[in-house]
């Protein structure tokens, strides 16, 4: 019997007698519950003894905002609903199914009957009722979940394969955990991968006929014999990353039935999970999909197979529910064409999550071992690292000549190999992250800032004043500068993602800039409100990032990014009492000069020093609403970097050098916390 061969795989009934098993079995049937379905609710009454089968299943809550609070997540084998089904309380908690799960279920009634028949399960369920609510009030429960992810194409000779190889090579090299890629053919389809991982022996494929039995007596429906004779097929590669074959048939019902059966053994023992799926979109394909919990969608960029992707993405979105979210695709340039960016979008009409490029493969395929420089490997490494939730991002704050430091911070990065995922900046440090995501290293950015201001009054260069009430810095010239190293390069044309923060004055928000030209977004984070005028971005009139986000940490939190640097170069509060100090010095010596000297020598020190005192007063009011705005987005940091800049001046362009050195030397003081951070 199909319900006995659960029992004894459930570790609560496995030690009752087979007398004991036969009257639970008697009193339990089967429920099947599709994805997302509901089991029970928070608040519903207690109405059943529920234990998983097939499947998982996730515990949760909800925050006072509505917001889902995921308490646990549960596999095969895993009871539930049992401390309100003691108590009497009504279910504290939510049940969800997380992929298509079939659970033993008991009835209220029957349960309470079984436990008079059986006095020693109630004295069992009496200490984990107590075990539980104690655990309850001491701490939330850590548990150990795996990922899902599913590599899928609409057509063969995508690429699908070699994807999913270095898709999985890369999460078990970048975060040291388990991963299996199963891949799964048709019956008439060869399996390919056991080569391309070195595994000396053929695959062993799973079956109906060397797994699975089917219940006669039409219950459960099929399930696996136990989880040994699944863990029996899994071959292990050299290379780090282990191997199960399915084999289904398109015409068989009970297939999907078989992936369930399977996923729900194998989350127990890996962390990430790389379904590799056949091309095409039979029934079993699309189920498979369901399962998973991020589905990766291979295609050219040719407008033909755009076209056929968007189509199949409209029909996961449309036809079956897929969260819009959950999929990411992935243009894989191993086909020639000439379509840009916008054009591929439009084709599309989706986001383009990565762009894999055009690689002559050789023998062996594992790029991310054997060739890690190589531009392929790199962007299948973000992936991964984003799959992981291992990103780390750096945010480069405000501070005009301050912001010089980052150049250090960045050399330091550089020369440590510190890897960065994802970078944000705003105000100078936009100009300083745009720079170095273009492909300039940190020393090629400093002898560019060093040649274009070698001397203090090279800043006037860049000013076109002009008379208005909104700014009397028009900005043109400025625009040029950024032409000039920029160009017409776009977001899409840089090697990491860059977050660029804008101000929207009269929504009182921030703007997250990450789309069209990058000299264009820059400009917008640098408009100092009262200096330069506003720039029109597209159909927003915007001015500079740090005016709300000074460190634009929130942009990477709100990408998910849990690994944060943050660099900040805004002054402290007694950095600012002392800026305030020395500029009443400087203008006690004005008042004096103006007693001793004569007019026309009186005329020509003004022009010199009226400008920079009106920056000064400007930039110092600033400065001290940005020091109460740092404190709060420093929280989101797992790490602030604070370069010492005492003794040099925020207008002091010219002392580039000092400034990048201060950053360096700060950087290299926090070193090895950095180094703990990104390694936990």
């Amino acid at each position: 019997m199909i319900k006995d061969a659960v029992l004894l795989d459930i570790p609560l009934f496995a030690a009752l007698s087979p007398e004991e098993r036969k009257i639970i079995a008697q009193k339990a049937d089967f429920a099947e519950y599709k994805k997302g379905e509901i089991i029970y609710k928070e608040g519903s009454p207690a109405d059943a003894f529920y234990c998983i089968v097939l499947g998982r299943v996730i515990i949760y809550t909800r925050d006072s905002s509505g917001r889902e609070k995921i308490l646990e997540y549960l596999h095969r084998g895993k009871y539930f609903g049992i401390i309100s089904l003691l108590t009497g309380d009504a279910h504290s908690v939510t049940a969800r199914a997380f992929n298509d799960s079939q659970v033993l279920k008991i009835t209220k009634a029957d349960f309470d009957l079984i436990l008079k028949q059986i006095p020693v399960l109630a004295i069992d369920l009496s200490r984990t009722l107590s075990r539980r609510l104690k655990n309850k009030d001491i701490h939330q429960k850590t548990v150990f979940e795996s990922t899902v992810v599913s590599v899928f194409s609409s057509y063969s000779q995508a690429g699908k394969s070699v994807y999913a190889l270095n898709l999985s090579l890369s999460l078990q090299r970048e975060t040291h955990k388990s991963v299996l890629i199963l891949e799964i053919c048709p019956r008439d389809k060869p399996h390919t991968l056991s080569y391309k991982l070195q595994i000396d022996k053929p695959p062993v494929i799973i079956d109906s006929s060397n797994v699975f039995h089917i219940d006669e007596s039409g219950g459960a429906g099929e399930v696996p014999a136990n989880a040994e004779s699944i863990r029996s097929f899994i071959l292990k590669s050299p290379l780090g990353v282990d191997l199960l074959c399915l084999r289904y048939d398109t015409q068989e019902d009970t297939s999907i039935k078989k992936l369930v059966a399977i996923l729900t053994v194998i989350v127990n023992d890996y962390h990430y999970i790389i379904l590799d799926l056949p091309a095409g979109m039979d029934e079993f394909v699309v189920r498979a999909l369901n399962q998973s919990d991020l589905v990766h969608v291979l295609t050219s960029p040719e407008p033909q197979d755009l076209k056929g992707t968007r189509h199949l993405v409209e029909r996961l979105k449309n036809e079956f529910g897929f969260p819009e979210a959950k999929i990411k695709i992935i243009i894989n340039e191993y086909k020639f064409a000439k379509l840009s960016y916008q054009e591929e979008i439009s084709f599309l009409g989706h986001g383009i999550f990565a762009t894999l490029p055009k690689v002559d493969f050789p023998r062996q395929q594992d790029l991310v071992l054997r060739e890690p420089d190589s531009e392929y490997a790199k962007v299948t490494r973000r992936i991964s690292r984003q799959v992981a939730e291992c990103q780390v991002g750096l945010a480069l704050g405000v501070g005009v000549g301050y912001g010089f430091c980052h150049i250090g911070v960045l050399k330091v990065i550089e020369e440590e190999g510190i890897t960065i995922d994802v970078i944000s900046g705003a105000s100078i440090g936009a100009i300083i992250a745009g720079l170095w995501v273009t492909g300039r290293s940190a020393g090629e950015i400093l002898e560019i800032i060093s040649k274009e201001f070698k001397e203090r009054k090279y800043v006037w260069r860049l000013v076109d004043l002009t008379f208005s009430a909104i700014g009397f810095i028009k900005g043109n010239r400025f625009y040029n500068f950024l032409k000039k190293y920029f160009g017409n390069k776009t977001f899409e044309d840089i090697r990491i993602p860059l977050k660029i923060i804008a101000s929207d004055i009269r929504r009182k928000e921030p703007r997250i800039l990450d789309k069209g030209l990058l000299a264009d977004a820059i400009m917008a984070s640098c408009s100092m409100p009262g200096v330069f005028h506003p720039f029109r971005f597209k159909d927003e009139v915007l001015f500079d990032g740090g005016i709300i986000n000074p460190l634009p940490t929130e942009a990477l939190s709100k990408m998910g990014v849990k690994k944060i640097i943050a660099v900040n170069v805004t002054p402290s509060r007694e950095d600012i009492a002392r800026q305030v100090e020395a500029m009443k010095e400087r203008i006690a010596l004005s008042r004096q000069a103006i007693k001793e000297r004569r007019w026309f020598d009186l005329k020509r020190y003004l022009r010199g020093k009226v400008k920079d005192n009106i920056l000064d007063v400007v930039f110092s009011s600033i400065e001290v609403m940005q020091s109460e705005l740092v404190q709060r987005e420093a929280e989101l940091a797992d790490i602030i970097l604070h370069p010492d800049t005492q003794g040099l001046h925020w207008m002091e362009l010219h002392r580039a050098e000092e400034f990048a050195k201060r950053g360096e030397e700060e950087t290299r003081r926090q070193l090895d916390k950095i180094r703990k951070i990104i390694n936990e």
